[in-house]
Formats: structure tokens, C-alpha cells, sequence
């Protein structure tokens, strides 16, 4: 009886506070992701821990760390609220008129520029009452766990060997080229391949120590390797700083040609034969079934084939 009535004191508004607690590891930051004022959240995290009979959620010097009690309710926690969102919109049906989804994507900031602010406006037209959440890629960031756990729907981006875990589509293919300042001297001059390999180059920060991007991957296949000089984990800024110095950025074509009309800027063949840059869409088993996020990828595949034939007119 004590097991039944335990289970009568919890509910789906509890378990969505617990899994936000513990992993976002602060009362304040879950009570913005959560929509709620965070004394709310406080008495929320209050009855979990009666609840619970531990802390969940404990002081580490400047921050907070789940307990070990916590950090195993984190993928159980994920997995209630997942079954819930499907079990509920699979069984209505998804109209994106009328659904009230939040749909959370993770992406690559080595995309073509346009295409979040593109996704964003085509999910808002087609299903305006759903929410959207976009999370960067960044050297926190574990993908597969938080696709595991629902924390993103669908992750977007490029990678030279894609894991075989995880379902995944093709979205495009890219060549692989060089942007440098209209003024650089290999505009003038043209550049073989020991002058591309010496140049001045600019490239992301590593996703974590020791990682590699894609275009450093492919060279290291090849027994090369180029000069780095400077590194930035905002790619999006990388182009203003390539048309004001002597720096080179080598990336997908479809994105460095998006900065030529704003930036003094000019796109260079890269002069070692390195294959096209592959952009996949990736997602987890638990959502593979799911009716609303069946509609995102569609979405997702829909705003990659515009963006392509745009570029390609």
C-alpha cells in the first residue's frame, strides 16, 4: 500500500519539474525553460525531495550537481515525459494547426545561415501554436544522450562518419572551398597546394580536446595538416574576421557564398581534392514512430531542399 500511495502523490507536472531540475542543475534556469516563477519550482523540488527521501539536487562550490539518486532518475524522468508527449499526440493525431508541441532542434552553426531562420518560420507558419527550442552544438553538448532523453527532437549538421546508432537522413552535399578577403593575395595570384596548407587559417573551436573538424579529418586522411592560427566557436562571425585580415575559412560552398553580396569577401577553389562536406539530419529510436516528429523532419528536409536549389539558381 505504501508503493500505491506514493504513486498517487506524484504527477506528469512533477516529473517534468524533476527531469528539468536535474538537468539543467539550477532552480532558476528551470524555472525559465519551465515558464514558471521559481519560488513554484522550489516548492515543486521541495515535495520531489520528500518524495524521493534525498536532496536530488545538492550545492557544489558555485553551482549544483544531481546526487546519485538524481542522476539515475534523469533517463527514467526523460523517458515518462517522451512516452507521454507521444502517447497523447499520436493518439489525436498531429494537426499542426491546432498542436501544442514544443519542438526542440540542435544544430550545427556550419550550416547555411539561412536555414534556422528559415525552419523557425516555416514551423511557426504551419503549426503557430507550437514552441521551438534551438540548441547549439557546442563542446557541451553529448547528442546522443540528449536525444536519448528528449531533450532535442532532431539534431542537424555535418559529420565525416555519421554514428550508426542513431537513425539519420542525407540532406545535402556540399564542395569544399576557401573564403578569403577580396583582397587576399590569392585572389590575385591563385594558391597550389603547399601556398593553401601555409596560409593563415581560421577554423572552429574543437567540440572537445583532441576533436578534429571535418575539413582537419579529411586532410589528416590525406597526410596533411594546415596552419591554424586562429580558432572561434561562434561560426557565424568567422566571415566578418576572414574580410578583414589575411585569415582563411574553408567550408561548405552553399555557406560561404551566402556572405559575398555583404562582405568584401571572395570564394577560392581549395586547391587539395577533399570530398563533399555531407549535412545529415539525425534522430533517436524513441521518436522514430512519432506523428509530430515525423512532421519536424519533414520540415527539416523541406528547408535543406529550398536552401540547395536557391543556391544552385
Amino acid at each position: 500500500m505504501r508503493d500505491q500511495s506514493l504513486f498517487d502523490k506524484i504527477d506528469l507536472h512533477l516529473i517534468r519539474v524533476l527531469h528539468t531540475v536535474l538537468t539543467e542543475r539550477s532552480v532558476s534556469r528551470a524555472a525559465i525553460r519551465l515558464g514558471m516563477y521559481q519560488p513554484a519550482v522550489s516548492a515543486a523540488l521541495k515535495r520531489l525531495r520528500e518524495l524521493a527521501g534525498d536532496p536530488l539536487l545538492v550545492r557544489s562550490g558555485s553551482g549544483m550537481v544531481p546526487t546519485d539518486a538524481g542522476l539515475r532518475m534523469i533517463e527514467p524522468s526523460a523517458s515518462i515525459l517522451r512516452a507521454a508527449e507521444v502517447m497523447f499526440a499520436d493518439a489525436r493525431g498531429f494537426d499542426p494547426q491546432t498542436a501544442i508541441n514544443t519542438f526542440r532542434v540542435a544544430a550545427s552553426d556550419y550550416l547555411d545561415p539561412l536555414f534556422l531562420p528559415r525552419l523557425v518560420a516555416q514551423i511557426k507558419a504551419q503549426a503557430p501554436a507550437c514552441q521551438i527550442e534551438i540548441h547549439p552544438l557546442t563542446a557541451d553538448s553529448d547528442y546522443r544522450a540528449h536525444l536519448a532523453q528528449g531533450r532535442v527532437d532532431v539534431v542537424v549538421g555535418n559529420w565525416r562518419k555519421p554514428p550508426d546508432d542513431l537513425h539519420m537522413a542525407r540532406l545535402f552535399g556540399d564542395e569544399v572551398v576557401s573564403l578569403v578577403a577580396t583582397d587576399h593575395p590569392a585572389v590575385r595570384r591563385g594558391w597550389d597546394q603547399d601556398e593553401w596548407l601555409s596560409a593563415e587559417h581560421i577554423a572552429p573551436t574543437p567540440t572537445h580536446p583532441g576533436a578534429r573538424g571535418v575539413v582537419d579529418e579529411l586532410l589528416a586522411e590525406l597526410g596533411l595538416a594546415r596552419n591554424i592560427t586562429a580558432r572561434c566557436p561562434h561560426f557565424g562571425l568567422i566571415p566578418a574576421m576572414v574580410a578583414s585580415s589575411l585569415l582563411v575559412l574553408t567550408t561548405g560552398r552553399q555557406y560561404c557564398e551566402r556572405f559575398t553580396s555583404s562582405l568584401p569577401v571572395q570564394v577560392l577553389p581549395c586547391p587539395v581534392d577533399l570530398p563533399r562536406m555531407m549535412y545529415y539530419q539525425l534522430w533517436h529510436e524513441r521518436t522514430h514512430a512519432s506523428s509530430s516528429a515525423r512532421w519536424l523532419r519533414e520540415r527539416v528536409k523541406s528547408v535543406a531542399a529550398e536552401l540547395r536549389k536557391d543556391a544552385k539558381e
